[in-house]
């Protein structure tokens, strides 16, 4: 009889493996800044050489990665044309620094062992799964990548991209 894959589901970042939660208070080194989460600086991206470019030091200082995700969604901004190519591209530069800065999450990835990830999201169909479970689920894959990266330089001091 075969055993059932393991599969790990996350999603608020006060809940078990909240840690791999963009919202999760793990402050990252992206670019020339810190940015108090992964959700700050991944909201911010989205207008860079744009003419909202104003709202990124807004972003920035917002006090939680809620209300960074609230101004950066707003559709009174204007994000930058090339966003669908280089979401994920993003998002990758922010799990990166988020798991080279905190090594007792990227602990927690490396226990998840070949589990699969789903960010439990009922309402993002793109990052998540969705309320139907049909959802992409990127976020989940992205960590999952992250983990395969984790695994391969766990005998270097540290990884790199």
């Amino acid at each position: 009889m075969e055993s059932e894959a393991k599969v790990i589901y996350f999603y608020k970042a006060y809940d078990p493996y909240g840690c791999f939660s963009n919202f999760s208070p793990h402050p990252i080194h992206c670019g020339d800044r810190h940015w108090p989460t992964v959700e700050h600086f991944y909201q911010a991206q989205k207008f860079v050489n744009t003419p909202d470019a104003a709202i990124i030091l807004k972003i920035h200082q917002t006090l939680t990665p809620e209300a960074a995700a609230a101004i950066g969604r707003n559709p009174k901004y204007s994000p930058r044309h090339d966003w669908p190519k280089l979401k994920q591209e993003v998002m990758w530069q922010g799990l990166l620094a988020k798991f080279q800065t905190h090594t007792d999450i990227a602990q927690i990835l490396l226990d998840t062992g070949d589990a699969e990830i789903i960010e439990d999201s009922p309402v993002d169909y793109y990052w998540g799964c969705g309320e139907d479970g049909s959802g992409y689920n990127h976020l989940g894959k992205l960590l999952m990548r992250m983990r395969d990266l984790l695994q391969k330089s766990v005998d270097k001091p540290m990884f790199t991209q």
